[in-house]
Parts: C-alpha cells; structure tokens; sequence
C-alpha cells in the first residue's frame, strides 16, 4: 500500500475547488418588504417567535417542491432558520382529488400550518433546528383545517 503526502497548500487548493463547484441553494424570494415578527404559543408549552424569510425551488433526492424558510426563536436570544419542505407530490394528489389547483398563498397557508403543528408536536425548541417535512396526510389534514 502506497501513501502519498499531501502538503496544507494542497489541501486549501482542494477545499477552495470542492466549495467551488459545489452546488448553493437558490436565494430566497417572495419575502415581505418589512418582516413582522409573530409569536405562536404551542401546545408543547413554548411561546415561539418567527418570521418569513422567503421560498426557493426544491430539488432533493428526484422530489420537487418548494422549501419554505422561517426564522424561529423559542426565547428571543437566538434565532435560527427552520426550512418547511412542500413537496409537490403530497400537493399534486390533493390537486387532483379535489379538482382544485392551489395558488401560491394557499401553498405559503400550507407551509405555515406545517410549522404550527411542528411548534406543537416537537418536544422542546431545539428539536425546531430539523426541517419540517409535509407528507400528504398533513396536506389533507391541514387543508381541512383551512377550510378550502
């Protein structure tokens, strides 16, 4: 077995070239001109505070959706992004069952109930840190509960 030696200056070239070609996400639109800060108070027993960053297309895995992103604080020191993920697979088969095409903020509505319920079911704030992933029974549940 043969080891070679690889100098630091090779190393920093091949960091330099891996973050070079490596793949960013697309940046965020559809964010509001002034960002509100609201609180949710969760069934978990936290207060939460959040606001809209924006959305952006999603790739993962050969799904397609579209990837919400919020800012959240469960105490108002820290703040961290939290990625609601819509999947446009769980959208498409509410779609086609109910004849009924959803328009861009009835998708944000989705996304937003999607990190209410998370507010609620996760255990403590820090489990806020994961990305919220709708399933299509969350979409069938959570439209119901919009009334559309």
């Amino acid at each position: 077995m043969k080891y070679h030696l690889v100098s630091v200056r090779d190393l920093s070239t091949i960091t330099m070239w891996r973050n070079f070609f490596t793949k960013r996400p697309s940046p965020l639109t559809g964010a509001p001109a002034v960002r509100r800060l609201k609180s949710y108070s969760a069934q978990s027993g936290y207060v939460y505070q959040y606001f809209y960053e924006g959305q952006r297309p999603l790739r993962s895995g050969g799904e397609s959706g579209t990837e919400f992103v919020f800012t959240v604080s469960a105490g108002r020191k820290t703040f961290h992004p939290v990625s609601v993920l819509v999947a446009e697979g769980a959208l498409r088969a509410w779609q086609q069952a109910h004849a009924h095409p959803l328009s861009s903020t009835e998708r944000y509505a989705v996304s937003k109930m999607a990190l209410f319920q998370a507010f609620d079911e996760r255990a403590t704030p820090d489990l806020m840190k994961q990305e919220v992933r709708v399933r299509n029974a969350d979409v069938e549940a959570i439209i119901a509960t919009l009334g559309l």
